[in-house]
């Protein structure tokens, strides 16, 4: 047997030892909630990551909420952890209002350790400051005054680059090019197409290593990812020195990008970000700013391939924004808050199909919730998907119905696909214009059918259409 190999054995065993221990250590609280915490080592997982791929992700909760007679929470065992599963509204509304007081945020140790120290990983006043100073440049006044001209200029390059001209083109990987040039430019000011493909296909492995077990070992994922990961965050310290040396230089006002801001930001203590901490918020900004976008995109251009009397409203609502207009005019702010229905298309492709399940809390505290305690220590999800997708939710809760969101919309803490409370989604904003501007665009353009009726959507973590989505592309002739 290889040496390697031999190494990778004997880690296993200990991981799996450790494991064993920690999760059948005995527990002082008795009212804990019911369920199981399933195998040793790798708990439900399995369960859980194979309902994802499945397509169906809420039938691991809806199965142990019957299982149980539990409907608001249940425990089980993920990706090596003690956790316990908040149900519907009222456990996300329990969530969303206890941040930083009983939960805080959690991610996987992959995530951690890929990404450092950054806003996703970081609690307290720390996160705080961070989200304050992103804000500035992904809320609605730094997207009204700076960013939509970006947009559509990149997005009209695209689509004559790699639509036009083409009868058939795979929906996913191109607009997840697209949206990493994009995320490239608005946030570094970054133009050069090889820099921008290098960067591109590093991060593309490590994507492929955020779902892995944390083992650095040569021919893992994670391993590649790691690798990829310090591939990544070289290119970006250069480039923050490069950017560090003109504004010393007083020749970066060209530069109103994020890059910038934080690196000219303080906290009230007059504490600016370390190189290495703007390399890892930037790398976290360029993962979520084009992945779930990616994904939310893909699906709403499937969504409207099955449903043609949505794409004919649509079409009329934009080509309404088009009046007035000259060839060349450029969308604005007004524009983008005009597209109502289109906005209203967009939230009931993100209900039923939202890019991630859900995501990760930490009990801080102990806490009682629902009759049960919660131990400090232990991790919560709460899922998007399950909520979405129940009838006391949403009638009728199968079916395309964009008119959901019209008037006050959903009940709140039911749809949430950008989560809630003091954690919402930074980028929500950001995407709503990314999405809007790019649907414009294309549904002036072209017309398409779906090459494969009911493609099946699974989750490896996030919402993907298997085949990618293969369209025939037909254009308009104006």
């Amino acid at each position: 047997m290889p040496a390697t190999w031999f190494v990778f054995f004997f880690l296993l065993i200990l991981v799996s030892v450790w494991f064993l221990i920690r999760l059948n250590k005995p527990s002082t609280t008795k009212n804990l909630p019911p369920g199981s915490f399933g195998w040793p080592f790798i708990g439900e997982t399995l369960e859980f990551v194979r309902s994802g791929r499945d397509g169906t992700p809420e039938k691991f909760v809806r199965e142990r909420i019957e299982r149980y007679g539990s409907p608001l929470v249940f425990k089980t065992s993920l990706l090596g952890h003690r956790m316990a599963v908040f149900c519907g509204p009222e456990g996300n509304k329990f969530l969303f209002g206890n941040e930083n007081k009983l939960v805080a945020s959690w991610w996987p140790d992959t995530m951690s350790m890929l990404l450092g120290k950054c806003l996703n990983t970081s609690r307290g006043d720390d996160a705080t400051w961070l989200r304050k100073i992103m804000v500035a440049c992904l809320g609605p006044d730094s997207l009204s005054s700076r960013y939509i001209v970006t947009m559509e200029n990149i997005t009209r390059r695209h689509i004559q680059n790699h639509w036009q001209g083409r009868k058939e083109v795979k929906v996913f990987e191109t607009v997840k090019s697209y949206l990493f040039e994009l995320a490239c430019s608005l946030f570094l000011s970054l133009e050069d197409p090889k820099q921008v493909s290098e960067l591109g296909s590093l991060f593309k492995t490590f994507l492929k290593g955020l779902g892995e077990l944390p083992i650095a070992i040569p021919g893992t994922r994670f391993y590649r990812a790691k690798n990829a990961t310090n591939a990544i965050k070289k290119q970006l310290m250069v480039i923050i020195k490069q950017r560090k040396l003109a504004i010393k230089q007083e020749n970066a006002t060209s530069f109103k990008d994020l890059l910038s801001h934080l690196l000219l930001s303080s906290d009230e203590n007059g504490r600016f970000l370390s190189d290495i901490e703007i390399a890892n918020n930037i790398m976290l900004l360029l993962f979520a700013g084009h992945d779930t976008t990616a994904v939310s995109i893909t699906l709403l251009m499937k969504s409207l391939g099955e449903h043609p009397h949505v794409y004919e409203n649509v079409l009329k609502e934009q080509l309404g924004i088009l009046e007035g207009k000259s060839r060349s005019e450029l969308l604005n702010w007004n524009d983008i808050q005009k597209m109502r229905y289109s906005w209203n298309v967009v939230c009931e492709v993100l209900r039923l199909n939202p890019p991630v399940i859900g995501a990760f809390r930490e009990a801080l505290v102990d806490f009682e919730y629902a009759g049960y305690t919660i131990p400090k220590g232990w991790k919560i999800i709460w899922s998007a998907v399950m909520t979405h997708k129940e009838e006391d939710n949403f009638s009728n809760v199968t079916n395309f119905e964009p008119s959901r969101f019209e008037g006050a919309g959903p009940t709140p803490f039911t749809y949430v696909p950008f989560g809630g409370g003091p954690r919402m989604c930074l980028g929500k904003e950001l995407a709503r214009v990314q999405t809007l501007v790019f649907l414009h665009n294309i549904v002036t353009k072209f017309k398409w059918d779906l090459l494969i009726h009911d493609e099946k959507i699974e989750y490896d973590p996030m919402a993907t259409p298997v085949n990618g989505l293969p369209v025939r592309l037909h254009p308009h002739h104006v």
